[in-house]
């Protein structure tokens, strides 16, 4: 089984990246919300990869995390979507966000991803509520300096992928920061409670 390609990124596009290695360029879809999640062009990457083969030819799909793979993976387990179907809503929601819009049953939100209906959303969360990477597993992005709405950026990342306005992200996120005690469980509770002031308009 082709689990990852290891190369120098020569080419990045909207919804897909090359990796040249050992002589070949090879051509990997992934979601567009991950392209600059692999870095520059020019850059050594590892990118962790699915080989799809359908009756007409072959289709190589990248990711730059083991995690998001899995949450792939665990897509199309779903009724009705396929591996087309699965790299479009990656490409429209991060798989923390995902995660917590799942635990929320914040069926209103995964509707807000491309190409999800009622019907879909709710085969979604039927079939992969716990089931998916937790944001305290998802690959560390870096927090910037600045006060609580900067300290917890993927939070607020995380909740602007939603649709929601990021001013007030920011906003509902300092706010909880500043009253939730600290503890490995802090960064999720954050995203729970802001995602249900947010949907509310609490």
């Amino acid at each position: 089984m082709l689990n990852s390609l290891r190369g120098r990124l020569s080419e990045k596009r909207a919804d897909s990246i090359c990796v040249e290695t050992g002589g070949l360029e090879w051509e990997l879809a992934v979601p567009a919300r991950s392209v600059d999640d692999f870095g520059r062009v020019g850059d050594e990457v590892r990118v962790f990869s699915w080989l799809h083969h359908y009756e007409d030819g072959m289709r190589l799909y990248g990711f730059p995390t083991e995690a998001e793979r899995t949450v792939f993976h665990e897509l199309m387990k779903v009724e009705g979507i396929g591996p087309k179907q699965a790299l479009r809503v990656l490409s429209g929601i991060r798989p923390e966000a995902l995660d917590a819009a799942l635990e929320a049953d914040d069926l209103a939100a995964l509707q807000r991803i491309p190409g999800v209906g009622p019907k879909l959303a709710q085969k979604m969360l039927l079939a992969l509520k716990g089931k998916l990477v937790r944001p305290a597993e998802a690959p560390a992005r870096g927090r910037a300096a600045g006060g609580p709405a900067a300290e917890w950026a993927d939070v607020v990342r995380a909740l602007a992928d939603m649709g929601f306005d990021r001013r007030e992200v920011e906003k509902t996120v300092a706010a909880l920061a500043s009253g939730i005690a600290a503890g490995p469980e802090k960064e999720r509770e954050i995203f729970r409670r802001a995602l249900l002031e947010l949907s509310t308009g609490a």
